[in-house]
């Protein structure tokens, strides 16, 4: 008899590929960013209907200040135009948002409009909408230890007491679940600097699709794809012995 199979709770996207999308189609790669901002929403949309509720996206790494003035400018414009636009209906279709990375090298107005979103929506409990901007994994541990580090400095945590289960509760994420399903679009095979901690037991799934082009369709077969595997967090399923 096998074990009930079960979608996963939590699902991390790395959104990678818009600016191949884009070029493929002779385009300019902020066209690809416009692309693949619109399919947030049909994903988001698709969540409750597969059992998943919390998904959290990668939309700016904070590697990705490297690239080009232009697409950097452009892609900070494309959140704060997003942000407007989106708001409301967030809010009316019971997504809660939520926004993890530093915000501090982020313009004053797009930090401005990621608090209203957060406060606009922090009643609903449907979907849960992680956006990782600015973020980086590694960047997100040393400001949990930089933090924890001034908890015990101050004298409010014992360092004697400090183990896997405390730095938790210092990253962006220490509300969330850890994610259950990564998913790596546009064919390459790496994690990137993303959710390094939270994803220690996390399922992957690196597919060749290209972001703009990731549907509904497509995210229902992998959560299926999910509710196949085996997850035994290191133990041994003594029931197939």
């Amino acid at each position: 008899m096998g074990k009930e199979q079960k979608s996963p709770d939590h699902v991390a996207i790395i959104m990678d590929g818009n600016g191949r999308w884009a070029q493929k189609r002779g385009r300019p790669r902020l066209f690809g960013h416009h692309a693949g901002a619109k399919r947030v929403r049909e994903i988001v949309e698709a969540c409750p209907g597969f059992g998943v509720k919390y998904l959290t996206i990668f939309a700016f790494s904070t590697e990705n200040w490297k690239r080009t003035q232009t697409e950097v400018s452009g892609l900070m414009s494309l959140f704060r135009r997003y942000i407007t636009k989106e708001a409301r209906a967030l809010r009316d279709e019971g997504v809660r948002v939520r926004f993890i990375g530093d915000r501090l090298r982020l313009d004053k107005k797009l930090q401005a409009l990621m608090d209203e979103l957060e406060v606009l929506t922090q009643e609903n409990d449907k979907v849960h909408l992680t956006i990782a901007l600015n973020y980086g994994g590694r960047d997100e541990v040393a400001r949990a230890v930089k933090r924890l580090a001034q908890d015990v400095a101050a004298g409010l945590l014992d360092s004697d007491t400090v183990d896997e289960e405390t730095l938790p509760r210092y990253l962006d994420t220490c509300v969330l679940p850890d994610p259950d399903l990564v998913i790596r679009t546009s064919g390459e095979a790496r994690i990137s600097n993303f959710l390094l901690w939270q994803s220690a037991y996390a399922e992957y799934e690196f597919i060749d699709t290209l972001w703009p082009d990731f549907d509904a369709e497509l995210f229902g077969e992998i959560v299926d794809r999910y509710a196949g595997r085996d997850r035994r967090f290191g133990s041994v399923d003594t029931a197939a012995e």
